[in-house]
């Protein structure tokens, strides 16, 4: 499931290639688009040359001159650089090309897809939803979000309207860290707590984003999640997991009690 880290990643690929004449735009699946038809799309951005990408959360926001493409990865998604005449993934959506290669964003189960905004103020308008990136969020801002918040922590941390970026494999992987049960309430966290959460989730925003994705290290809590009656990483005991807000949610209850 692509977070934060991800969609970092993926910028990171785009930045690699701006500046570069879109030759052409090849929607080989339509269904990823959203609000726009392929036509339409093509129209729009042949010619045009994409500048300096930035993202918010989940989402890659690049700006072609006028037109601005906007990218969410939904759970699936990806995007990837690939040389001339190098061979299709049956997942590969829709693809830019240049003089020298292509982008393709590829996406298995196309959950959320592709829009194109007119300008900068439209962007701004469809990312309008979105809390602070939670890369940049200060720690003053970052306390209150939480401290306003009724809901569990786990379902607070992955709400892109409070904080965007952090997912499941982040959420959980910040509050082991914290020591911290995210099936608590959000908002009677102390001060102590907040520092300590917070510092929690710079670590792993910025591990992760090196590794360009949440890394199943063995010392990390996302390394065992997906093993059955796994041990805690730091103190042996079994993981506990349960579902909150619809999200398989993994803690130890000796690290984190409640």
């Amino acid at each position: 499931m692509p977070e934060l880290p991800d969609v970092e990643g993926f910028r990171r690929v785009l930045s690699e290639h701006t500046g570069k004449p879109i030759r052409a735009v090849r929607v080989r699946d339509p269904g990823v688009l959203r609000g726009i038809s392929a036509r339409r799309l093509a129209g729009a951005l042949r010619g045009h040359r994409f500048e300096r990408p930035r993202r918010h959360g989940k989402w890659l926001i690049a700006p072609a001159g006028e037109p601005v493409l906007l990218l969410h990865f939904g759970m699936t998604g990806s995007l990837s650089w690939h040389s001339p005449g190098e061979p299709w993934h049956r997942h590969d959506r829709v693809a830019w090309r240049f003089d020298d290669g292509e982008l393709r964003f590829r996406d298995m189960r196309k959950l959320q897809g592709i829009r194109l905004a007119g300008d900068e103020a439209q962007a701004e308008r469809v990312l309008a939803g979105l809390g602070p990136d939670a890369r940049e969020v200060s720690r003053r801002r970052f306390g209150e979000l939480l401290s306003r918040r009724r809901g569990r922590l786990k379902s607070v941390l992955t709400d892109q309207a409070v904080l965007a970026g952090l997912g499941n494999l982040l959420a959980d992987e910040i509050c082991w860290r914290a020591r911290i049960d995210p099936r608590r309430a959000a908002a009677d966290l102390d001060e102590v707590e907040l520092d300590t959460l917070y510092g929690a989730m710079r670590r792993v925003l910025r591990e992760s984003i090196k590794a360009g994705r949440v890394p199943p290290r063995g010392t990390w809590l996302t390394g065992a999640r997906d093993e059955p009656h796994a041990p805690c990483p730091r103190c042996g005991t079994p993981l506990s997991s349960r579902r909150i807000a619809g999200r398989t949610t993994v803690w130890c209850p000796r690290c984190q009690p409640r």
